[in-house]
């Protein structure tokens, strides 16, 4: 038999291909606003399936209790269920389970700040709605990176595996952007919103494996985003040719040694500059995945070399280290 947990984590996982699949339809007039309801419907059950789990599956934990009085107008010794107009319990909202599990350091922050965002985006489409096309954009940026953090957040928590879907938003390549003379169009309510998710895109750790919005593109782009389409570097000589420029090499592989070994600092709670993280760190610099060895002098096979990072070595080092 399967616990309430494992029902909402299916139940969030179904809710999120839904979202997927209407998002992905070729021709939906209300694309974005479907999305961001059934997206935020999704994460709300997940959250709610986690705790749960953290507290052993007790479906009253869920319950939002208030003070009462007796009919006479003398006080319940105990809190009561709050109860809906049908007479069912109310349960705790998104917002709240977020707030509370991210102070607990179960949801991760920048999560949070992403789930955050989409509630913002979908507060104004069922509010009110929204017509511009920069918006749209903005929306699949923080949608791209909630399908991400759901997947890696119900991987984490559930060990959801994902491989049999098709988990990605198409990219919106069809939209036409070129006339930057649009963003002054875009009414208050939805300048207000932008502005908002930038503010939190601002905020959110550098560190993170999680993301408030990513940019999503099928060309290699100059982008301080945490996250991208990966692509597989290979020897075949029949694979498709693309050339890294300077500036994509220190996107992919922003840490110098000093930069990683500081990084680590902050990222892990039992981290220490000794034998063991030497041990890790250097049979990946083999592999084109964590390391680019940059030569100085590139004509020159005896130049000095510098050894670059990526973003993908923390995916080693969190198996051997506690995060903070």
């Amino acid at each position: 038999m399967k616990s309430r947990s494992q029902e909402l984590t299916e139940k969030s996982v179904a809710a999120m291909i839904s979202a997927i699949e209407v998002y992905n339809k070729p021709d939906f007039k209300y694309r974005e606003e479907t999305f961001s309801i059934l997206a935020i419907n999704a994460w709300e059950l997940l959250l709610k399936a986690m705790w749960l789990k953290e507290n052993g599956n007790k479906i009253r934990s869920l319950y939002v209790t208030e003070n009462r009085s007796r009919p006479n107008k003398t006080p319940y010794k105990h809190p009561k269920i709050k109860i809906t107009g049908s007479g069912n319990p109310f349960t705790h909202s998104l917002d709240y389970l977020a707030k509370k599990m991210a102070e607990k350091k179960i949801l991760d922050g920048t999560a949070h700040k992403n789930i955050i965002a989409l509630c913002e985006i979908r507060d104004s489409s069922v509010h009110f709605y929204n017509k511009n096309s920069l918006f749209a954009i903005r929306l699949q940026e923080v949608g791209s990176a909630s399908v991400r953090n759901f997947a890696k957040a119900a991987q984490t928590w559930f060990k959801v595996d994902f491989s049999q879907y098709n988990f990605y938003l198409m990219p919106l390549a069809f939209v036409e952007n070129n006339q930057p003379a649009e963003a002054v169009l875009m009414s208050k309510e939805e300048k207000n919103v932008a502005s908002f998710i930038s503010s939190l895109e601002s905020a959110s750790g550098s560190t993170s494996d999680y993301s408030v919005s990513v940019s999503v593109a099928f060309k290699f782009i100059k982008s301080k985003a945490d996250d991208a389409i990966k692509v597989q570097i290979s020897n075949d000589p029949d694979a498709k040719k693309v050339q890294l420029t300077e500036e994509h090499l220190k996107d992919k592989y922003p840490y110098s040694y000093a930069n990683l070994t500081k990084a680590c600092l902050v990222r892990y709670a039992d981290f220490s500059r000794d034998k063991k993280y030497h041990e890790l760190r250097k049979p990946l610099k083999a592999d084109s995945r964590y390391c680019y060895v940059r030569k100085l002098d590139p004509d020159n096979p005896k130049s000095a070399k510098q050894e670059w990072f990526s973003h993908a070595i923390f995916n080693v080092f969190d198996a051997h280290y506690t995060k903070k």
